[in-house]
Parts: structure tokens; sequence; C-alpha cells
């Protein structure tokens, strides 16, 4: 956290600006930046002292219940940040509300078969889940806002007064963080249905109802600490929600303070963020020793990972040649061309996903998007796997790391990693990848606190295993896939991720056609040509269902061939196969052979 907030203090100097100029225009962009006005700024605000005079009045003022005063309002910082934090709170109680419906939904299957044994029964599914988790959340809130907040009138889409204009921002950060969660649980859901007392429960005619709360309650702590994680990232990390309904919430103070330079709030929302990560991370961990109980001490839990054989699913494939059709038919297109008589033009032979603002054809931008955007995501996507599951295995060392780096937002480590290296088309890659890790490593250690405590590597401890090969051949192979599948689950919002702090200057600009500069760009003609953002939401959520389905495994179903009826001469009996003569039967029974008789005999 010290290191957190001295890299904070440090941003105007490290970005190389005048932080005089740059409060100048935050205060009034009317204003000539004169050397006089800019010498008064720095004298005002004490900019001469350097960052470590600065960074020391304010943790003084700290101690004493003083954040100081804003550079840019002149306002007092605490009171606006408490307010501000209040308000983002509020906003993510009603977000969990929203996610914790779709977690039900998504799972809801699952728990029904799994309750009354007929799992087996289940087929691939999770498309409709893994569209909605690939969906940008402020993709939902534009949706939302101007289908039913402007058009239908239903809600308010603007401003933040009383319960009712709470609805749809709670929707838009809900709904795709709760298809996430439902995901991963219903990942850990069959382990726990295949468990002995789930068995013996539905051998007893326990009511199914029971029978499946109780697996929810065995699934559910070793989601708490992305439970925990999501708490903190819809706290402070809804900036585009918060600025689309125009909510005061901390993520958005903070990003405003960040873009500003106004070191006080900054550090004082930062702080306040990484506070409520450390508290999260708190009850996330306690909630989760109270649910397992003794079993987690006493070594008695079984794995919820066991290796079973390859679901046949053909889906990825149908999917995957999708997404290879679309780009590929586009590639031949020139994205950069401009045509300003075919402006926002709707799908024709011509351009079969419409054109743009400028009349690009939509098609070619999304193909030639594509590139760039998926082989750096998935470049990020495997470093922050591999990182996540390093740090996972040290518990210990990874959970203040993850805490402290889950409670920065994505635009703010844009903002500090560009002031390191520089604007340039690998900052947002780098930037996503400093918290892209994290959750991964809390479900890294979430599983493997609950695999070390199982009855098979206690036996298997007692045989005389050592500790690398209990890593090598017990712990890791449980704790891979369901990691691996989670981080499948998060490419699409990384691709995202990626594109959006391009957006935002610190990566490639414009007209580059990354897909969250497509879906940036033609926002504002949504309701006049809503292909322009249809189309490259749709396919980034065709990429949602790739990752996710793929997930699972890729294997074609094979037809079953009917065992073919034994055969032979009129009159034989074949009889069974022999007993194994060192089965206990064999020592019972003698051993059967095959005899030929005729029918007389047989009377």
């Amino acid at each position: 956290m010290a290191a957190l907030v001295g890299a904070i203090g440090l941003l105007p100097w490290l970005s190389r600006t005048d932080p005089a100029l740059t409060v100048l225009k935050a205060r009034s962009a009317d204003r000539d930046p004169t050397p006089e006005t800019l010498r008064a700024i720095r004298d005002q605000l004490g900019l001469d002292d350097g960052p470590p005079a600065l960074l020391g009045r304010w943790l003084g003022g700290l101690l004493h219940g003083d954040a100081g005063t804003s550079w840019v309002s002149g306002g007092q910082v605490l009171p606006g940040v408490v307010q501000a934090l209040g308000a983002s709170l509020l906003l993510m109680s009603g977000a969990l509300v929203v996610a914790a419906g779709t977690v039900a939904a998504v799972c809801a299957r699952t728990l029904r078969l799994g309750s009354r044994g007929r799992l087996a029964a289940r087929g691939p599914g999770g498309t409709a889940s893994a569209v909605l988790a690939a969906l940008p959340e402020f993709l939902v809130a534009s949706v939302l806002a101007s289908v039913i907040g402007v058009q239908l009138g239903w809600l308010p889409a603007l401003g933040w007064y009383g319960p009712q204009w709470m609805v749809l921002p709670s929707l838009a950060l809900g709904l795709p963080a709760g298809a996430i969660l439902g995901r991963m649980l219903d990942d850990l859901l069959p382990g726990a249905f295949a468990e002995p007392w789930a068995l013996a429960a539905a051998a007893r005619g326990v009511p199914p109802r029971s029978v499946a709360r109780q697996a929810v309650r065995r699934c559910v702590p070793g989601l708490l600490p992305n439970l925990g994680l999501f708490v903190v990232g819809l706290t402070g990390g809804s900036v585009a929600v918060e600025q689309i309904f125009d909510i005061p919430g901390l993520g958005r103070l903070t990003l405003q303070a960040a873009l500003a330079q106004d070191l006080p709030v900054l550090q004082t929302g930062t702080l306040a963020l990484v506070l409520v990560a450390a508290l999260a991370g708190v009850l996330a961990r306690l909630s989760a020793r109270l649910l397992i109980g003794p079993a987690l001490r006493d070594g008695a839990l079984h794995s919820l990972h066991r290796p079973g054989p390859t679901a046949p699913r053909a889906l990825p494939l149908l999917y995957g040649a999708l997404l290879a059709a679309v780009i590929g038919f586009g590639l031949p297109r020139d994205a950069l061309a401009l045509d300003t008589l075919a402006r926002l033009r709707a799908p024709s032979l011509a351009h079969p996903f419409g054109t743009d603002a400028l009349g690009r054809d939509v098609l070619a931008r999304v193909s030639h998007g594509a590139l760039t955007t998926l082989g750096i995501a998935l470049a990020v996507s495997a470093a922050a796997l591999v990182a996540g599951l390093l740090l996972g295995l040290l518990p210990r060392l990874s959970g203040p790391l993850v805490d402290t780096v889950a409670a920065v937002p994505p635009v703010l480590a844009g903002l500090l990693v560009a002031g390191i290296a520089g604007s340039g088309p690998w900052t947002p890659a780098f930037a996503v990848g400093v918290v892209a890790w994290s959750p991964l490593a809390a479900h890294t250690s979430s599983l493997l606190r609950q695999e070390r405590a199982t009855t098979h590597l206690a036996a298997t401890r007692a045989l005389g295993a050592g500790r690398w090969y209990l890593l090598w051949h017990e712990l890791l192979p449980a704790v891979l896939s369901p990691v691996a599948r989670h981080a499948l689950l998060r490419l699409p919002g990384i691709a995202l991720s990626l594109a959006a702090l391009g957006f935002l200057g610190l990566g490639a600009q414009p007209p580059s056609p990354e897909w969250g500069l497509l879906l940036a760009e033609n926002q504002p003609y949504a309701e006049r040509a809503p292909w322009a953002v249809l189309f490259p939401a749709a396919v980034l959520a065709l990429l949602g269902a790739l990752a996710v389905t793929a997930a699972g495994g890729v294997r074609l179903p094979r037809r079953r061939k009917r065992p073919e009826s034994p055969a032979g001469p009129p009159g034989e009996r074949v009889m069974p196969p022999r007993r194994q003569r060192n089965s206990p039967d064999a020592l019972l029974a003698p051993v059967p052979t095959s005899v030929s008789t005729s029918p007389a005999e047989e009377r």
C-alpha cells in the first residue's frame, strides 16, 4: 500500500508533464498558461518542494483526520471521498443482488439435475452465460440507458437521487459479474454432487432441495476470494458505468483526479479502495473457514476436481468456424477507406455489417482489429495465468498483493504505467497484465487450501510421498484445470480492457481498428445506426462463447456400436467367460467350459 501511494504521489513527475499546467487546465481550460500564472499555482500548491515533502504533508494531515484540500476545486478532500465511497458501496450492494440472481439462473439446471442424481444427462451448455460474461459493462449500460431509460421511459437513466436510479446501473454491473461467478460455481458443482455425502443423502431419500443447498455450501468457499475481488471491482472499477449514468461514485472521482493530477483526491481515493479491498479479503477468508468448518483443519475433504473423460461437445468447433469465417471474409477489405457518402449505411451485400460514422466498412474494421486485439489478449491471458498459478501457490505472499492490486482500477494502472514507460502499443498490455493475474491467484490459493485438506492427499503423504511429488502429481493437476477455465472466461474482458485503454490515449490511437475503439467510437450513434455497435459486440460475445465452451474440452460424439450377438454352430451353447483364478469367486465355483449338447441331451 505504501508503494502504491508513493507511486501515485510521483505520477505528475513520472508523466514528464508540468503539474501546474495540468491543474490549470483542470481548473479553467480558457485561461492562458502564462509563466506568472503557473508560478502562482506552484507556490500555492508547494510543487517546488518535491514529491517527498508533498507526500509527508498529506500523511501528516491524514493522521489527524485531514486529507488536505483539492488542487482543482479547493474543497476538503475527505468529505468528498467519503460521500463518493458511500455512493459506490450502495451501487455495489445493488449489483451484488443482481449478480446473485444471475448466478442462480446460470446454475439452476446443474443444481436440479445434480440433486436428483441425473447429472450424467446434462449436455454441454453455458453459451448464454458465456455471451453475457463477454459483454462489456459500458455497452450493457448504454443499451439499458438508451432503451429502457430514454426510449421506453420505464426507469430514470441519469442521476443519483433514490432507489429507482439504482436499478439500471446495478443491472449493468451485476449481469456480467454474475455470469462469470455463475460459470465458476457451475464448474465446481459436479464434483460436489459426486462426493460420498451427496450419494448417501440421495440414497436415504433426502429432499433434492436440501442436497442442492448443501452442494452450494460446499462449493462457495472456493469462490469467496473471487467474490471479494468482485466487490472491490464493483466499488472502484465501475468507472464507465458511473460516467454513463452520471453517478458520483469513487471510481469516477478517482479517474477525474488522475486525469487532472489532483494528488490529494487521488491518493485518498486509492487509499479508501485499498482499505475496502483488505476488508473484503479478510472477510472472504474468515467466511471460507467458517463454511468449511473443522474439515479444513482435520484434512477430511474430498477433491472437487477429479479427472474425468471429456464430454462430447462440438460447439467450440462451430463457434471457432464462425469467428474464423467473419475474420477471413473481412480481411480482404480496406479497414481505413473513407466514404463520406456512405455514412451509417445499413447492412447490405456491399457492406454486410454496415458502415460507421465516417463511411468505413464495419466488417473490415472488425476483421483487421481481431488480429492485434486477440493476439495481445491471448499473450496477456497466458502471462496472467502463469503469474496467477505461481503466486497462488504462495498464498502468504500473494494474499496482500492480491488485495492491493485488486483495488487499483485498470484505468489508474494504465495511467501509472504510461507515466513510467510512456504511451505506446504495449502500454495497455502491460497495464492490464499488472492487474489481470490477481483473480487467478486468488482462485488458485482458495482451491489449493481445500485440496491440501483432502483425504487422498493425506493418504498419499502417509505412503511416503514428498512435497515435490504432492505438488506435481496431486495439487497442480487438481488446480490447473479450473484456473485455466477461469482464465479463458476472462479472455474477452481482457481484450476489451486493452482496447479501452487505447481509446483513452494510453496505447493505439484512432483510426486503429481495435474492438474497444469500435464500440466506443460508434456508441454515440447506437440509436441511429445500431448495427455499428451490435455487430462488434456480437463478435466479442462469439469470442466469449468460444472461450467458455472450449474450456471444457473439444471432442466429437461417437456413434455407439451395438454389441454383436455371439454366433456359433447350431446346438453349441456359449458359456460365460472364465473367471479369474485370483478372484474370490474362482475358489467357490468351478470353471465353466463350453460344451456341445444335442437337443435330446438338453431335454
